[in-house]
């Protein structure tokens, strides 16, 4: 059997620079699925025309930047991340050639050959963040286990978590002994029915 070996990360996208070249409906869902998540993202969109509703999530996101320009390479300065989701795919090709020539990690749109990550699906409740990859192979199925996990996760988790927290902050002893408590503490949760 195939294995993912994709290594799941949770980014601070309000503390990295993420370019998206294109500003068309692929350009609009991938800015509105970082937006969904982390609403302080700061990206600029680059492209000749934009999505309507690219500039409604611009009006509203501050830290969003709209420029109306063909690429260029010099676009790639001072950037983390890249999403290259225009209509040309000779462009996107060379966004992701360039990425990688400045270790930029790159994301072109429908052509997992040419990405070095994926936008997977999420839950979020609070603080509680689970991320689901189907290794590329499957948004649909990735999309239902979302939908999954939004019902079976309860309300309360984002309380539970806070509580942990909070009593964490409390225990006196080294690194182990906390540990092996904050696990006894959270052994009933696997036995929830």
């Amino acid at each position: 059997m195939e294995q993912n070996e994709l290594y799941p990360i949770f980014l601070k996208l309000h503390n990295l620079n993420v370019l998206i070249v294109g500003g068309g409906n692929v350009g609009l869902e991938k800015l509105s699925f970082l937006l969904k998540s982390s609403p302080n993202a700061n990206v600029e969109v680059v492209a000749k025309e934009f999505h309507l509703e690219i500039k409604v999530l611009a009006e509203n996101h501050p830290s969003i930047k709209l420029t109306k320009s063909k690429f260029k390479k010099k676009m790639l300065k001072k950037r983390h991340m890249v999403i290259a989701c225009t209509d040309d795919l000779k462009v996107n090709k060379k966004v992701y050639e360039l990425s990688r020539k400045r270790y930029l990690i790159c994301n072109i749109a429908d052509t997992p050959d040419l990405c070095d990550y994926y936008l997977g699906g999420i839950v979020t409740k609070g603080n509680v963040k689970i991320a689901i990859s189907t290794n590329g192979k499957s948004p649909t199925t990735a999309k239902r286990l979302r939908e999954f996990f939004e019902e079976v996760i309860p309300e309360d988790i984002n309380q539970m978590v806070e509580n942990l927290n909070e009593y964490r902050k409390t225990l006196k002893g080294n690194f182990e002994e906390k540990v092996k408590r904050m696990n006894e503490i959270t052994d009933s949760l696997k036995n929830k029915e």
